[in-house]
Parts: structure tokens; sequence; C-alpha cells
């Protein structure tokens, strides 16, 4: 009977990204006792809630709304997008600089004082880009038939030195206190803004996803693109449309980015986040191989990846040194999670026991 619960429980999809999880945050309580401490602290009269906890959703946001797009490029193309770092702070940078209208990098001004255009069109200006950016991506790869690798591999490399250019060369700010508001507090409100910016995107993006056939199409194409072709359906299309939403989301995270710091700083926004995203979507149990998905299993996989270097700050582990850390755990859960593995030790289990042991 235990046996029979066992197996449908690590049967299920989820079983092993919440258990990664799950131990992730154990050892956060045995090793740092108050990790799960919550507090409110008051700034310039504003109530903030902080707490590791809190930290770890608001640093894992940008994290979160990459993977959905990033799941959902890896379903129908079996392919990553690798550029979506880069796009992060091309689309941040080019935001700035339409706020303030082309000022920047220009007589030694490296500041915006004031909005040169309304603050709502620079975060349109910034979607727009990261969209456009998704797009080229997935020209190359449903049109022309590139591999999606390589494909990307163009804006991982160039994106970020067009960043670079519209913002001068220089790290630059935003002096506009409203800037900030998406990436961290707006006045009154005590749960972090990005927050609620990830939990929209995922929300939107699952209920269009159950609610139409573009779940079961984005499977199909990514399960067998040739058959899905022959029965009607425009794979290419897809394809098309998974990149630039992905492009989409690389546009919001740097939005996010970008108001964290209230600047641009085009060499570090996003710079390695784009693997972060990868392995989110492998935690979670996804094939990258296309088909089947679960976005939820990502979203569980970001949140243990930024829980895991929470935890491994929290013990007090030097920047220098998170890296080897994290790979060793990584390493670990992504073995746990290995149908090889689970061949290997079932294999293993039935040459110890007799096949007659439960004859007896």
């Amino acid at each position: 009977m235990t046996e029979n619960i066992w197996r449908r429980l690590s049967g299920n999809r989820m079983f092993f990204p919440l258990a990664c999880l799950f131990l992730v945050l154990i050892v956060n309580l045995l090793v740092t006792p108050d990790f799960f401490s919550i507090k409110i602290m008051s700034i310039d009269g504003d109530p903030h809630l902080y707490g590791r906890v809190v930290d770890i959703l608001n640093r894992a946001s940008e994290l979160m709304i990459l993977a959905v797009g990033m799941t959902i490029v890896v379903s129908c193309s079996a392919g990553t997008d690798i550029s979506v770092g880069a796009v992060m702070a091309f689309s941040g940078a080019v935001s700035i600089w339409f706020l303030g209208f082309g000022v920047l990098g220009v007589d030694g001004k490296y500041s915006v004082f004031a909005y040169q255009i309304p603050y709502f069109a620079g975060i349109l200006i910034a979607l727009a880009v990261g969209a456009l950016c998704g797009a080229c991506n997935g020209f190359l790869v449903s049109k022309l038939k590139i591999q999606p690798m390589v494909a990307t591999l163009i804006l991982y490399t160039g994106g970020r030195g067009a960043a670079q250019l519209f913002a001068g060369g220089q790290i630059d700010r935003v002096e506009v206190p409203s800037y900030k508001w998406l990436g961290n507090f707006i006045p009154g409100i005590p749960v972090p803004t990005s927050v609620f910016l990830a939990a929209a995107v995922i929300i939107i993006t699952a209920l269009v996803l159950k609610f139409t056939a573009l779940g079961m199409i984005i499977q199909s194409v990514g399960i067998n693109n040739k058959a899905s072709r022959l029965m009607g359906m425009r794979s290419s299309r897809v394809v098309f449309l998974a990149y630039m939403f992905c492009g989409l989301c690389a546009g919001i995270a740097g939005l996010i980015a970008t108001s964290r710091i209230g600047a641009i700083d085009a060499n570090n926004c996003g710079r390695n986040i784009e693997l972060d995203a990868i392995l989110a979507v492998a935690l979670g149990g996804n094939s990258l191989a296309g088909g089947k998905f679960s976005l939820a299993g990502s979203i569980i996989g970001a949140i243990t990846i930024q829980s895991l270097t929470t935890s491994l700050l929290a013990m007090n582990v030097t920047a220098d040194q998170l890296p080897v850390y994290k790979a060793i755990v990584v390493i670990i859960i992504v073995a746990l999670q290995s149908p090889e593995l689970k061949r290997m030790v079932m294999n293993g289990r039935a040459r110890l026991i007799p096949k007659n042991a439960g004859a007896k």
C-alpha cells in the first residue's frame, strides 16, 4: 500500500520540483533559524515587508518571468533562447534613452532628472523593443530554419553592445523617484511591485494556455512539427510567436532590473540570467527536447534557484564562491530528477530483492 502511494506521488511531474524546493527550504530552516521570519519596517513613513522569503520572491521575479517565456520556447521549438539577458539590457537602455529623450551620453550628461516623454510611453517602448528582438529570433528560427542556439546567439552577442551604444558606454541613472517603483515598492504598498508583475505574467499566461487551444497547439508542434503542419497547424507561426513572447518577457524583466537600481548598467543587467532561466525549465521537470511542459514546474524551478542563491549568501558564502556551491547542488537536484537514474535505482533494487520474496 505504501509503495503504491509512493509510486503515485513520485510519478507526478510536480513531485521532484516541489521536493527539491522543500529540501532547500528545510536546510535553510536548520542552518538559519530566522530564515522564514518576515518583518514590517517603515521607511520614510511607508511600510515595507522585509525578510529572506520576501527577498527570494522579489529577486526571483525577473527569473520567473523569463522562465515563463523560456518554457514556451523550449516546448514548441526544442531549443532555447540564450539572448534574453542581452535583450533585458537592450530594452532597458532604449527605454531610459527615450525617457531622457536622447540627452544621455551627450555633453557629459548621464542622468535623467525629468521625463521627456510620459513614463508609461517608456514602458511601452521597452516592451516593444523586447517583442521586436523576440520577433527577430523567431524569424530566424521559424522561417530560415536556423538552429535556436545559433539564431539567438546573434542577439546574445550584439544585444549588450547595442545597449552600450544607447547608454553612451556609461551607467545612466534616472533620478525621478517614480522610476524605482516598478522594481522596488510603490508608496503605501508593503509588497514589492515586482512580485505583482511576475504574478500577473504567470496568471495571464496560464489562463490563456488553459482556456484556449494555444497550449495544446504549442505542445503538438513541439512533439511533432511535421505532423502538426499536416493537421493544418501553422507550426512556423507558432514558433515565431513563441520567441516573440519570450522577447516580450525579457522586456518586462529588463524594466524591473533597471528600475530596481534606477539605472541601466548594460554590462551587468541580466548577465548570465539566461542560464538560470534554462535551468529553471529543466528543474521544473520539463524536457529540453520540446513537447509537453509544466509552467508551474518552471516557476518552482525559478524559486528554487533563487532560494538556493539566497541560502548560500545567508550561510556567508562569498560571491566568488557562490557559483561553485550552486553548481554542486544543481547537479544533485538534476541527477535526482533524471529518468535514467530512477531506472538504475529500480533495477538495482530488483536485483537485491529476491523474486520470491513477495510470495512468502
